[in-house]
């Protein structure tokens, strides 16, 4: 045990770990970014923030409008009491690995001895601990461990009713413990020892059904004496041996801890049943209880060898007149998730998993498009082009055309043609549908290819494939497609592959950046049906009626969304579409197209629409057909 001079140096030690502490709370305040947001222009761009201390350690990109930066993501190092301090060149703190033999391993590793598959190491936060793997074979005929294995095999791949798969482990709840794993079809249930906790005992926690209690919190790496190794708050001389636990054995060797503790057996008894006698290790089971050939739970009577499910999370078996159950290991996920994906619990699934968000492009107004990569540009094309299309697998195309509309220099989107197999679905304005040449009322549905249904402004075209058009009958389109078509993509909404540098990329495989350039590349079906409209000159105009119609973006209606959403893209995007506007209220596309993308983000707008008088395609159809009767 520590003698009086050590306990000073204990005591000293708390008092300069709490005060470590302090110090490092004010430097995460110092790392955070404050102040104001910076805006942006070109949507998906990279910028490099000077105002950034470390911006090496910051990746920032123009996302809706704003420029949003992110830290660059570091290995968690939560439950930590010896983080080290970062080198000059670094961006993450890093926990304390350990030296074993020479070769350095980091915090949280595990490996086997090369001449002993059964005896595992861990290292966690400087401290390795050594111990032997328990075998578990819940079968009547296991099979002999092969060469570099240590526990025997079980045919086929479940536990106590439970199915184990390849990409995720099964623990059972009476020993939690036990981990069981499959491969190739062959069950190896194996215990481990838990790794010594190096922190404070008041940071030690325990989950209930958890294997291993937990160091909560963190703190920075405090030098011990010459030699001498720390534990928790304890210090220990280079060369002595001490015990943490009737089970841990630890040395202390030129600053670094080694453990050796015992595996406790694997019993049969439940928890509650279970008793650990004073000076001992393990606990134990005081009574050998008799098999019988049936099991209770739950009010029900289960035969020996009969399985059932508890819920999505847990299964159980009769075994041998006890009650056995296993349920998953979830994966540990990142919260939030990473960018471009969402959470989800799968409805009948046991673990939440982290997906792959849809990919959006939107098109609206005299023709501006904003890719899947979120690149945002116009182009005033008067012609029929491939909007989006499976340029790798050639499942689906969309093709829009664009009409000028008796304009000089503008472009609108008149019908948009969606083809998959040979289903061709087209829409019109008015909310003109057709399904395989057939006019159709909504709602529609063709088993298992397609359902047309009408939202609140739009209508909803949702294809058996995950495609998915939304069209307001006037110029707003939609398309959203799965993430598996990451990559395969090509048209005006860009390829989809999370750059937004290479979406001006032309049919023939060219990357320009003139959008002009780009659009008329993806042009399809015969050019000379197109009207020669000079739809790529850029006018300029100051008229004060489109300003004072096109502000109403900016004012209050919108509040909600602004901080989210940059509305200055869209407003730009309005004096544009009012430039030439043939029908007086073109402004209503850039308020559209702004709501869409805020209610994305979660952001509901009520009552926008009453504010700003733009209505929706069958209000003005209604409009029109009581003129026509008057």
């Amino acid at each position: 045990m520590p003698d009086h001079t050590t306990y000073y140096i204990v005591v000293l030690m708390t008092l300069t770990f709490k005060l470590l502490l302090i110090i490092q709370q004010c430097q995460c305040i110092s790392e955070s970014i404050i102040g104001s947001r910076e805006t942006c222009e070109i949507e998906g761009e990279d910028f490099t923030v000077d105002k950034i201390p470390n911006t090496r350690c910051f990746s920032c990109i123009c996302k809706n409008g704003f420029v949003e930066c992110v830290k660059h993501q570091c290995p968690s190092i939560e439950g930590c009491y010896t983080i080290l301090d970062r080198s000059t060149d670094e961006c993450c703190h890093r926990c304390k690995g350990c030296v074993k033999d020479g070769i350095h391993h980091a915090s949280g590793t595990e490996w086997t001895d090369d001449n002993d598959p059964c005896r595992i190491l861990t290292c966690k936060a400087g401290v390795i601990t050594e111990s032997k793997l328990k075998c578990y074979t819940p079968c009547a005929n296991p099979i002999p461990p092969l060469p570099g294995q240590c526990c025997p095999t079980c045919h086929g791949c479940y536990v106590n009713g439970q199915r184990v798969t390849s990409d995720r482990s099964v623990k059972t709840t009476e020993d939690p413990c036990v981990t069981c794993r499959c491969k190739d079809n062959r069950l190896t249930c194996t215990k481990k020892a838990c790794p010594v906790q190096h922190c404070p005992v008041s940071r030690i926690a325990h989950e209930p059904g958890e294997c291993c209690p937990y160091c909560s919190g963190n703190g920075r790496y405090m030098l011990p004496p010459k030699g001498a190794c720390i534990l928790g708050q304890a210090v220990y001389n280079s060369g002595s041996t001490f015990y943490v636990d009737h089970c841990t054995r630890c040395l202390c060797t030129n600053s670094t801890i080694s453990c050796y503790k015992e595996t406790c057996p694997i019993l049969e008894c439940t928890n509650e049943h279970q008793v650990t006698l004073p000076g001992r290790c393990c606990p134990q089971c005081p009574v050998v209880e008799e098999s019988r050939a049936s099991c209770t739970y739950g009010g029900r009577t289960y035969l020996d060898g009969e399985s059932w499910k508890l819920d999505s999370c847990k299964a159980c078996a009769c075994m041998q007149g006890k009650v056995r159950c296993a349920m998953p290991m979830c994966s540990p996920l990142s919260v939030p998730c990473p960018p471009n994906s969402r959470l989800e619990h799968p409805e009948g699934q046991c673990c939440p998993k982290c997906v792959e968000s849809d990919g959006v492009c939107t098109v609206f107004g005299d023709p501006h498009y904003k890719t899947f990569d979120g690149k945002f540009f116009s182009f005033k094309g008067s012609c029929k082009y491939q909007l989006v299309s499976d340029c790798l697998t050639h499942t689906f195309s969309i093709r829009v055309t664009n009409d000028a509309r008796s304009t000089r220099s503008s472009a609108w989107t008149k019908t948009i043609a969606l083809k998959i197999g040979d289903l061709k679905v087209n829409l019109g304005q008015k909310m003109k549908i057709k399904v395989n040449g057939k006019k159709i009322n909504i709602p529609f549905e063709l088993p298992n290819k397609l359902e047309v249904n009408r939202t609140a402004d739009s209508i909803l075209v949702s294809t058996k494939i995950g495609i998915k058009i939304l069209w307001d009958g006037i110029s707003f389109i939609e398309v959203s497609v799965p993430s598996l078509y990451r990559n395969h993509l090509c048209g005006l909404c860009g390829n989809f592959n999370s750059l937004t540098k290479d979406d001006f990329m032309t049919r023939k495989g060219r990357l320009v950046q003139d959008p002009y350039l780009f659009g008329q590349s993806w042009t399809v079906g015969s050019k000379k049906k197109c009207p020669k409209s000079r739809v790529h000159v850029q006018k300029h105009c100051r008229r004060r009626e489109n300003h004072r119609l096109c502000n109403r973006l900016r004012s209050m209606t919108f509040d909600s969304c602004h901080k989210k959403v940059n509305p200055a893209m869209y407003y730009k995007a309005c004096l544009q579409d009012m430039c030439e506007c043939p029908t007086n209220n073109c402004y209503c596309q850039s308020f559209v197209a702004y709501v869409h993308e805020c209610q994305r983000l979660g952001i509901q707008l009520s009552n926008w629409r009453t504010s700003t008088k733009c209505r929706t395609v069958w209000e003005l159809e209604k409009n029109n057909y009581q003129r026509r009767r008057h």
